[in-house]
């Protein structure tokens, strides 16, 4: 769940009710149209602070875990240091518990903005979209399916689906 001090009660019932949350503070993604657009978080110590407090509240409101995203790496130690629960980095640094990337960005399918943390160990998009041209045109040629791609019914059951009573 993205948030900190706002969603602890939030946290807390979910948990509660016996559903597991991980959080996450930091940039949060789902709410970056609501600020204008992705930056670093915890750049001073006033910000790392407030960051800390959320990290803080989130773990006492029961999360098992805490994704920081896009926080300095400095504050990201501190932070880590400080929790009894695991932390995971998404471009907040070398010292957390974890790390995390979007399967998306590490397979190179992500379209649009990518995160400068994030590293692309393949380009699926260009493979993706050469086969899917591939595949469009052996449709539109007539090539796919093939008798392989499909199944038929057996001969004696197509006479009896049409109705027909085969001739002896």
């Amino acid at each position: 769940m993205e948030g900190g001090m706002e969603i602890r009660e939030k946290i807390r019932a979910i948990v509660e009710a016996g559903i597991p949350v991980m959080g996450h503070i930091g940039l949060l993604p789902q709410r970056v149209s609501l600020e204008g657009k992705y930056r670093v978080q915890g750049r001073d110590a006033a910000s790392a602070k407030e960051i800390l407090a959320d990290a803080l509240a989130i773990e006492k409101a029961g999360a098992f875990c805490v994704v920081l995203e896009s926080v300095t790496a400095e504050a990201a130690k501190m932070i880590t240091e400080r929790l009894k629960i695991p932390t995971l980095g998404a471009g907040s640094g070398p010292y957390l518990d974890g790390q995390s990337l979007n399967l998306y960005d590490i397979l190179g399918l992500s379209l649009g903005i990518v995160p400068r943390f994030a590293k692309k160990y393949l380009n699926l998009t260009e493979d993706v979209v050469r086969v899917l041209g591939e595949f469009k045109k052996e449709v539109e040629d007539g090539k796919f399916p093939g008798e392989e791609n499909f199944f038929r019914m057996d001969p004696k059951e197509v006479q009896k689906l049409a109705g027909k009573k085969r001739k002896k």
